[in-house]
């Protein structure tokens, strides 16, 4: 759906997007994740063809958004962040209007907006003024206005930002729902958000694309980081000489627990799932265990590690 190769935009000698190249596959969710200045909201106008780039190709569902722009954005729903809404509009005359813009005959333009209304949960609002809306429910008008003419590839640059929790959880429902019959490109500084949306993460710092990858594969590539946490009753050495047994533990650590257990803390080789050999021992040697969790890095420490080295040499 995005082909996107050694795209770079400038500003006035500085540069946002610096030599990008990237794909979106059909029916994806993928998440643009970085800190704001990172390149996220230029890189979504280029692709909407909202601006030019300074130089890389950027195709979208086969079409040039330079050279073919008309078809291109056909096929295109955007809803940027400062959502540029027509505050003295009622919302079914908005989207109505919007649908007509967007080429929709004056039959489908009224099921389009009614579908969206009911998609959107604006079917309570629809003879309401934008302006005297919530900000939640002006989030909603802004998607359903990228919805109504049925696009392949939904663009959303920080949907959720000013929402609070129940109205981020409503619109991340949404967005959620949208995966396959849609392709959705969301942009968002908020990790643990984009964990729980997306199918897949490019992490974006300094104009760059530093990583693009499942939340599952990035977590597995730091999988040599985490570590296995074991409560186990059984005596303190016969713990310690099983860990240096073990050839897939490559750092351990036994400390006393409550009652008769201990914490053991083992470090896997090679970033290994320690818990079915630790879960064979203690059956073997009839040992109680109370607990078997393996640590997970947060999306935060992802991108901490992702970003670190750039961080260091802007030092």
């Amino acid at each position: 759906m995005i082909q996107v190769s050694n795209l770079t935009k400038r500003y006035a000698g500085r540069t946002a997007v610096d030599d990008i190249s990237f794909t979106v596959a059909r029916g994806e969710i993928v998440g643009l994740l970085g800190p704001n200045g990172a390149g996220k909201s230029t890189t979504m106008r280029v692709l909407a063809g909202f601006m030019p780039a300074s130089s890389g190709t950027v195709r979208v569902a086969g079409f040039d958004v330079f050279h073919d722009s008309q078809e291109a954005r056909r096929r295109i729903g955007y809803m940027p962040e400062n959502n540029p809404l027509y505050a003295e509009m009622r919302v079914r005359e908005y989207l109505k209007f919007r649908a007509r813009l967007k080429g929709l005959g004056w039959k489908k333009s009224r099921e389009r907006v009614t579908t969206v209304m009911a998609q959107c949960g604006l079917k309570d609002v629809e003879r309401r003024v934008i302006g005297q809306l919530s900000k939640g429910y002006k989030q909603r008008v802004g998607l359903a206005d990228a919805l109504v003419h049925e696009p392949d590839l939904i663009i959303l640059d920080e949907p959720t930002i000013g929402l609070d929790p129940q109205q981020i959880r409503s619109v991340r429902q949404l967005i959620k729902s949208l995966a396959g019959k849609h392709t959705v490109l969301i942009s968002t500084h908020i990790l643990p958000e984009a964990e729980m949306m997306c199918h897949r993460l490019l992490i974006m710092f300094d104009g760059r694309v530093l990583a693009s990858d499942t939340p599952e594969n990035l977590q597995r590539r730091m999988a040599g980081g985490s570590q296995v946490i074991a409560e186990i009753a059984a005596p303190a050495a016969a713990l310690n000489a099983a860990w240096e047994e073990m050839p897939e533990v490559e750092q351990f650590d036994v400390a006393p627990g409550e009652g008769e257990f201990f914490r053991c803390a083992l470090t896997p080789r090679d970033g290994r799932d320690l818990r079915p050999a630790i879960f064979a021992l203690a059956l073997r040697n009839h040992w109680p265990l109370r607990e078997l969790t393996r640590s997970r890095h947060s999306l935060e420490d992802i991108y901490l590690q992702v970003t670190r080295p750039d961080q260091e040499e802007l030092e």
